[in-house]
């Protein structure tokens, strides 16, 4: 008698293991969704931005709305640089291989 119900007690507690070990599947996109093909479109939107002043020419590289790049083309021979979009740190790059 008494094995019998370690047995169940047993079968029962390798289930419930199982049941949290079980690792959900991904969601696929549908082809009918199109707030997913929205999102990922603006995901994958790459834009140039350019701002000209008498002094100087911008350009700021943006991937899926997030600043990646900043760089600053100041007139008047002096070289550019590049400016770091979370910290503002400079950067200036020497020679060019």
């Amino acid at each position: 008698m008494r094995n019998p119900l370690i047995l169940s007690i047993f079968v029962v507690w390798l289930n419930l293991c199982q049941a949290q070990t079980a690792v959900p599947k991904p969601a696929e996109p549908s082809s009918g969704n199109s707030r997913s093909t929205a999102a990922a479109a603006i995901e994958t939107r790459t834009e140039r931005i350019q701002v000209e002043d008498a002094g100087s020419l911008i350009t700021e590289l943006r991937v899926g709305g997030e600043t990646r790049s900043i760089t600053v083309q100041p007139k008047g021979g002096m070289p550019s640089y590049q400016v770091q979009p979370g910290t503002g740190e400079r950067s200036w790059k020497i020679g060019s291989f």
